[in-house]
């Protein structure tokens, strides 16, 4: 069983269209919606590959209680942490050549006492998980260190953790060695302060998060692959993508594959890249089936190509 935490979590719509044009009448070519958030997003695709979730997640209003309903339709057991504020709406935009615009909206703030209850909750449905996957941003009322703080108290009781989040509470948390974190290459380039031109910059950056506190990081690279440093080594992996559709919970689809195959080894990071690119060339947020997935595509090796420029550098 795998349990994800999704601190901010939202009610995404996504619109199709055939161009956006501002200050005019789009009409959109097609429509979803879907439970959000990086967490739940994991879930999601836990449950599409048809091993046991459950989502810990704050929920609050009309809008919280379709996020709950969308979940127990897709098969999701939630966890809802009751909250005073509304949660979020997020508006995505798909134009046909991939280019996606997105509008996330800020989410309720927490108070002390839902900040509490949300620490609870993770506690008391962590028993018996295999993997516990804390993702997202921070909602308002939860400092950079309530990542921090969770992964003390889970690795206290056994559990093993994942985090996906970026910035100060990526930062924080590394303190208490997540046994791994899964930044993209901005969010890399951000935790180290520099510019990543090549796969090697990504691979130095990784290794400085492992000499932070990180047991592993498997970082994506986006269209150039993903790379997975731990104590083993360095792995690098990519697979063809021929179009995509929309990369709206792509990281988190490869996150769940990454975790649904063991969570460690270049086994683990061919499935993460199976799933990821099977996740792009489906529209708005939908996971990736077991039948969506190609994982003979998949190129998996120790040899990483330390000097490929990365297609879209970070800064």
């Amino acid at each position: 069983m795998i349990l994800t935490i999704t601190p901010n979590p939202s009610l995404d719509r996504t619109y199709e269209v055939p161009a956006l044009d501002r200050g005019e009448v789009v009409r959109a070519t097609g429509e979803r919606v879907d439970p959000g958030g990086k967490g739940v997003n994991v879930s999601r695709a836990v449950a599409a590959a048809g091993v046991q979730t459950v989502a810990v997640l704050p929920l609050g209003g009309a809008p919280g209680a379709l996020v709950a309903q969308l979940l127990d339709e897709q098969g999701i057991q939630a966890a809802p942490v009751p909250v005073a504020g509304q949660t979020r709406s997020n508006i995505a935009i798909a134009e046909p050549d991939g280019t996606l615009t997105k509008i996330n909206a800020p989410g309720p703030e927490l108070s002390d006492v839902e900040r509490e209850l949300l620490l609870t909750t993770v506690g008391e449905r962590s028993r018996g998980a295999d993997w516990i996957a804390c993702c997202g941003s921070l909602p308002r009322g939860l400092k950079p260190s309530w990542y921090a703080e969770l992964v003390a108290r889970a690795h206290a009781a056994g559990a093993r953790i994942a985090l996906d989040t970026s910035g100060p509470a990526l930062l924080a948390a590394l303190a208490e060695r997540p046994d791994v974190v899964k930044p993209n290459v901005e969010e890399l380039a951000e935790a180290v302060g520099r510019r990543l031109a090549t796969v090697g910059d990504a691979v130095e950056a990784a290794e400085e998060l492992r000499k932070a506190g990180a047991r592993a990081v498997l970082a994506s690279l986006g269209a150039d692959g993903q790379l997975l440093v731990d104590a083993s080594g360095t792995h690098f992996a990519s697979a063809p993508v021929a179009a995509v559709r929309s990369n709206v919970g792509a990281g988190d689809s490869s996150l769940a594959g990454f975790l649904i195959a063991g969570g460690s080894g270049p086994r683990a990071l061919a499935s993460a890249v199976a799933h990821g690119a099977a996740a792009v060339q489906l529209p708005g947020s939908a996971m990736p089936t077991p039948a969506d997935l190609a994982p003979d595509a998949v190129t998996v090796t120790a040899e990483v190509p330390l000097t490929r420029v990365l297609t879209e550098p970070a800064a």
